[in-house]
């Protein structure tokens, strides 16, 4: 993720649409990823990254630059991929077995290898399903995005011992699945 200097901050924050786009640019990846990882479907992400980038756009003005513009945008968007999972997660089912429908009636080139990558997201899926969206908040900023515990705690706005509780349950039922034979070990 690239930085973003402060000239480019004050030109959006003041409505320069140029200036928005380049900050969008730097985080939009990000954002989507993390999104992602939380709602656990690609309709969910995009519907998720674009609420964050809105409130972004709407909330610059306010941003104290106490702190790193991705912190506080890993706030806004974990805050928001959380509330939308526990909002949505009846429909959430529904739209995944609609996307598995249309995936299976076409075969492009390359076929083999999406289905892999598939095969494989879908086992993280599965395996992040089993979590409370609390913790696999926590489990995402540190596994698959590599943050320490307390960048995760100020990202959350969380205490750093609620972290570390939060990442310890989520291990513990992940290994629990594990012995069981639930979901394979070696993810």
């Amino acid at each position: 993720m690239q930085d973003i200097d402060r000239e480019t901050l004050r030109k959006a924050a003041a409505g320069d649409l140029q200036a928005f786009e380049e900050i969008y640019k730097a985080l939009s990846s990000f954002v989507y990823r993390v999104a992602y990882r939380v709602v656990q479907n690609v309709p969910d992400a995009e519907e998720v990254t674009q609420d964050v980038f809105l409130k972004i756009h709407d909330h610059l003005r306010d941003f104290q630059e106490r702190a790193a513009l991705s912190t506080w945008a890993y706030r806004i968007t974990v805050n928001t991929a959380l509330n939308y999972a526990k909002k949505s997660n009846r429909e959430r089912n529904r739209r995944d077995d609609f996307d598995n429908v249309i995936a299976t009636q076409s075969v492009a080139p390359r076929a083999g290898e999406k289905m892999e990558q598939e095969g494989r997201q879908a086992q993280i899926r599965e395996i992040l399903e089993v979590l409370n969206p609390e913790q696999r908040a926590c489990l995402v900023l540190r596994e698959l995005e590599g943050m320490d515990y307390q960048q995760i705690a100020k990202t959350l706005e969380i205490n750093i011992n609620t972290v570390r509780t939060r990442l310890k349950r989520a291990r513990d039922k992940l290994l629990e699945r594990a012995r069981k034979g639930a979901i394979p070990r070696e993810l």
